[in-house]
């Protein structure tokens, strides 16, 4: 494994692991929306077999192993182990005795080619320095006329809420300032159906919805913050340096009355093309 995947691999392990006490919250409602409807861009069929990488705690697992009934079976993978438990105290709350969740990297399962009938990765892919690379082994991994399921985050991702966000934080810790967040690599329709197709996908169509998030209260972005991969900045903050970027993150949201977050999200599937012979 190179320096930088394994450099990314762990912090994106340390941060979900860390955001894991929020992640569920109310106010993060929309990993189960955009799981949900990932899911449903499949049609998946009683009795099929699903791979769900970078899979957090469920939200397009459990809608999965719910959709493909007590023949089918899926299997969650994820390097957070707090969160996979999260995943399996929900899918156990449901009954669902078809699924199950490992800890891991999705690139290295060591499973045969084309055993699975639809392979999902939700806010993932981003997160792995070769993306075309990761692509490519997924799509390895899905059986002829079984189709390849990416969802990642569009042009805008909770916005002014996450402008005002870095803008607060450049103007008390520069340092940490963002340069680029890693999904602006295939924020465009375009880009990302260029990914899979580099990747070796084929029949790929890419559906871009553009949403907003509802905000009860201006607290809840704080709890979002919290609960997802801003975790990671936060967490780098001394005490006094963490209240005084939350309070200007609610000032913001307050003084504007914004009571809900633009956010564009794109759904790629690609169909394999079944063997003729």
């Amino acid at each position: 494994m190179s320096s930088q995947k394994e450099e990314m691999l762990t912090r994106a392990k340390t941060v979900f692991n860390a955001a894991s006490d929020y992640f569920d919250a109310p106010a993060l409602s929309f990993w189960n929306r955009y799981g949900q409807q990932t899911i449903d861009q499949l049609s998946l069929r009683p009795g099929a077999q699903v791979l769900d990488v970078c899979c957090g705690s469920g939200a397009s697992a459990i809608p999965a192993a719910i959709r493909v009934g007590p023949t089918g079976h899926i299997m969650g993978v994820d390097l957070a182990e707090s969160l996979l438990e999260l995943a399996r105290q929900k899918s156990q709350a449901k009954g669902l005795k078809n699924i199950e969740f490992r800890c891991g990297d999705f690139e290295n399962l060591g499973l045969p080619d084309g055993c699975f009938d639809a392979v999902v990765c939700v806010f993932g892919i981003f997160f792995v320095p070769d993306m075309e690379a990761a692509v490519q082994e997924l799509w390895r991994m899905v059986r002829p006329g079984g189709k390849l399921a990416i969802t990642s985050w569009g042009e805008k991702v909770f916005e002014p809420a996450n402008q005002a966000f870095w803008e607060v934080l450049a103007a008390e810790r520069p340092d940490l300032a963002k340069t680029v967040t890693p999904w602006e690599r295939i924020r465009h329709s375009d880009t990302l159906q260029a990914l899979l197709e580099a990747g070796g996908a084929t029949q790929v169509q890419v559906l871009s919805h553009i949403g907003s998030h509802k905000l009860t209260a201006a607290e809840d972005w704080w709890t979002m913050v919290l609960g997802g991969g801003l975790r990671g900045i936060v967490n780098q903050l001394n005490s006094a340096e963490w209240e005084q970027v939350r309070q200007a993150n609610l000032d913001f949201l307050q003084s504007n009355q914004i009571q809900a977050l633009e956010v564009d999200v794109l759904y790629a599937i690609a169909e394999k093309i079944r063997n003729l012979t």
